[in-house]
């Protein structure tokens, strides 16, 4: 069950990835064939379940991309759920102390390690035919924590610090509403927590990763230290298609008459 994401972020690679929201096996395989090879499939604002979202992964698998499941809450059954489904890379919203990292950790983790539970017959484990998967597991997983309020800014450092966490990943939308600055994402207040963040990751060694702002792209992010950067979704593709080919058929169409 090797976790070829984490295998490349362990050896320095800087990555770029796509968002798939619309709940499709389909959409997010195309993504990958389009070459954007790092989908987040997003269970929290997305359409996918937990459970559909295993197609997604499969699909995203299949067609040689990494898959990151953002699930929609970091509690035990939900992170049972997914991890079991063939989840390897987890993504947890709302992470705000080091309280909270912990119990997500232990909750993504086999005793002694934590607190996971176990059934072998599941999807992650071959159905049973995996008989390395208990001990493997939480080598390979790579938990990501999302770093979306002013207390988890504060409490950065310890977060990160906790066992079992590998990626603080700044969500900027939540982040500005936790000041009441919903949408006002270059706001002093932001600009401030963002360099907080680069800051101590850049003093800690910490992986970080975010998404695209406008004036914060790619390369922008990858100067001041990010990892992993997830830019564009699959609906807001669609939405662009849709809307680009319409305006061609409107010029197309200018001044005819039948």
């Amino acid at each position: 069950m090797r976790n070829r994401l984490k295998a490349r972020l362990a050896a320095g690679e800087r990555l770029c990835g796509a968002w798939a929201q619309l709940g499709s096996p389909d959409a997010a395989e195309a993504l990958v064939r389009a070459g954007w090879d790092v989908i987040v499939v997003d269970c929290e604002h997305g359409c996918a379940g937990v459970e559909s979202a295993a197609g997604m992964i499969r699909a995203v698998e299949a067609a040689g991309g990494e898959a990151i499941l953002r699930v929609p809450f970091g509690d035990d059954a939900t992170l049972k759920r997914a991890l079991d489904r063939g989840a390897k890379s987890i993504m947890a919203p709302m992470v705000n102390d080091a309280a909270i990292a912990a119990s997500v950790a232990a909750a993504c983790r086999y005793p002694p390690l934590g607190r996971r539970g176990f059934a072998r017959a599941v999807r992650a484990a071959g159905y049973g035919t995996d008989v390395g998967y208990q001990k493997a597991a939480a080598d390979e997983l790579l938990l990501m924590v999302q770093i979306e309020h002013v207390t988890a800014v504060a409490e950065f450092d310890a977060i990160m610090a906790t066992p079992g966490v590998d990626m603080g990943f700044v969500g900027p939308n939540d982040l500005a509403g936790s000041m009441g600055r919903l949408n006002e994402l270059d706001c002093a207040e932001m600009n401030a927590a963002h360099a907080e963040i680069e800051a101590k990751a850049a003093a800690s060694g910490a992986l970080i990763g975010t998404i695209t702002l406008p004036g914060r792209g790619f390369r922008e992010l990858f100067e001041l230290g990010y990892r992993l950067v997830i830019g564009p979704c699959d609906t807001a593709l669609v939405v662009a298609g849709a809307s680009a080919a319409l305006a061609a058929k409107d010029a197309a169409l200018e001044g005819f008459a039948p």
